[in-house]
């Protein structure tokens, strides 16, 4: 029986970013999943706070060299690796000078929100979609964590739907609390359109460019969704109304997140 491949897009992982709780779980899951007999991989930021000495990052040269293009503007991708510590899994994490150089994550010195973490965002989630095309490795699964990612399961439904990488692939998307109160930037939602098959029907789920619109839009294209007990009340709104979406909800006391979300995954596959 061919092993299932569980991909894993996320915007922290302990031991390399914990900004929230999904940290530990985008940490737990994969080598659980690793454990069950099942084929991982991790993408995430390379963000300038996480320390490459320290973690022993390394560049694969025969993934970088893919240039993503944002507005007409083209952004060199490098793709760096490490190894999870405590398991035989690999982290792929993907850098740009001009967007993750910098010390510190989303806010600046004095706590501004940076006016480009629109531009990050966009760069990451089609930079993540375009490293698994270069794998050539097709996901089952692939579960989106944080605000970060919440443009992939709509590229998946539109300028990728017709790639056989993903073709078989399901999309979960976490739905926790909001992590920022800022707005991107107004051009966002033209530079979002990476494709002409992204039409004014996608885009206006994420035109308020503010986390809550982000959450909504990614709730509204996955096909399951993990979700926390402190949601916006216009996502909790949006999340009721979500018509033949799985959902798993975790409660804050969690016991056990970890073995709670393996579960899901196989009850999506036996679905």
């Amino acid at each position: 029986m061919e092993k299932k491949k569980v991909l894993i897009i996320t915007q922290e992982l302990d031991p390399y970013l914990a900004i929230t709780e999904a940290a530990k779980i985008a940490n737990g899951v994969p080598k659980h999943m690793l454990e069950s007999g099942m084929e991982i991989r991790v993408l995430m930021p390379k963000f300038g706070t996480i320390n490459e000495r320290r973690h022993r990052l390394h560049e694969v040269v025969r993934l970088s060299g893919i240039n993503i293009i944002i507005n007409d503007e083209d952004f060199p991708l490098v793709i760096k690796v490490a190894s999870l510590p405590g398991a035989r899994l690999q982290v792929y994490f993907l850098d740009n000078e001009d967007f993750f150089k910098r010390k510190l994550v989303f806010h600046d010195e004095d706590n501004k929100f940076f006016e480009d973490n629109s531009d990050r965002m966009i760069f990451f989630c089609k930079g993540a979609l375009e490293t698994v095309r270069k794998f050539g490795w097709p996901p089952d699964i692939i579960h989106c964590f944080g605000w970060m990612t919440s443009l992939i399961p709509m590229y998946l439904k539109t300028t990728y739907k017709d790639d056989p990488v993903f073709a078989n692939a399901k999309v979960i998307f976490n739905v926790f609390e909001n992590e920022f109160k800022e707005k991107l930037k107004k051009d966002f939602t033209t530079k979002l359109a990476i494709s002409e098959d992204i039409q004014k029907k996608h885009i206006d789920f994420f035109k308020e460019g503010d986390n809550t619109s982000l959450l909504i839009g990614g709730v509204e294209f996955a096909d399951a969704l993990v979700i926390g007990e402190k949601m916006d009340n216009k996502v909790q709104t949006h999340v009721k109304k979500a018509k033949g979406k799985a959902v798993l909800k975790l409660s804050d006391a969690e016991e056990d997140p970890v073995m709670r979300v393996s579960e899901f995954y196989r009850n999506i596959w036996a679905n």
